[in-house]
């Protein structure tokens, strides 16, 4: 339990906002059992992750509620990316991410669906369910007005508080609580995929292949 209670202090100690890079590697573990004695449950593989990289109290993974399969594997594709560095326009690992190119990787990689290119679009897609603050849940996009403008920053919601996002040019993919006051008086909302109902989802793609195509034939 000593060990327990200083692994948790380092993890506090640590600011979420540093790069992960050398973290990138590890295999998050799917389970991890609760140090009460005689309690042996595994809990939810996003809530292990979290408690892996000090994000979350091993003693309170509770805080974390239980997420579908679909939302659970989309949450850790995205951590696979901690560390990866901000470049302006990157839509990939090798040549970086800015913030709506991560989240489109990440979709697209991990259930299927194509976002637009920008963080304004993605919040304006048709077929994406307006979510509310208190409704949040590991998977879902978050949106934040960083440059005077609504929805010109996006990064996915993982439980407790926190998201992923690709933050800023000299920066990297990285891990943030949206209870700060930065993030917290500029948060616009967020938005959730069907990614729990796949013959939604497959009816989201199709609707959004024809957005796309239909943007791509109106741009100049």
């Amino acid at each position: 339990m000593v060990a327990l209670v200083r692994g948790w202090a380092v993890g506090l100690a640590i600011c979420v906002g540093v790069s992960a890079q050398a973290q990138t590697t590890d295999t998050p573990p799917q389970t991890l059992p609760l140090p009460a004695a005689g309690s042996a449950a595994p809990i939810d593989p996003v809530a292990a992750l979290l408690v892996e990289k000090g994000l979350l109290p091993a003693t309170t993974p509770q805080a974390v509620r239980k997420v579908s399969d679909a939302a659970s594997e989309l949450v850790l594709s995205a951590m696979n990316f901690l560390g990866v560095r901000y470049r302006r326009g990157g839509t990939s690992t090798e040549d970086g991410f800015d913030c709506s190119g991560f989240t489109r990787h990440v979709f697209e990689n991990s259930v299927g669906l194509l976002l637009p290119r920008r963080a304004d679009e993605q919040a304006r897609l048709p077929g994406l369910a307006s979510v509310g603050r208190e409704e949040l849940r590991p998977g879902d996009l978050v949106f934040f007005n960083t440059m005077r403008r609504t929805f010109s920053h996006v990064g996915i919601y993982v439980g407790d508080g926190k998201f992923i996002h690709a933050p800023k040019p000299g920066a990297s993919v990285r891990i943030e609580d949206m209870r700060e006051a930065y993030w917290s008086k500029r948060y616009t909302g967020a938005r959730r995929a069907p990614v729990e109902d796949g013959g939604a989802l497959a009816g989201l793609r199709k609707t959004l292949s024809g957005y796309l195509n239909s943007e791509e034939r109106g741009a100049p």
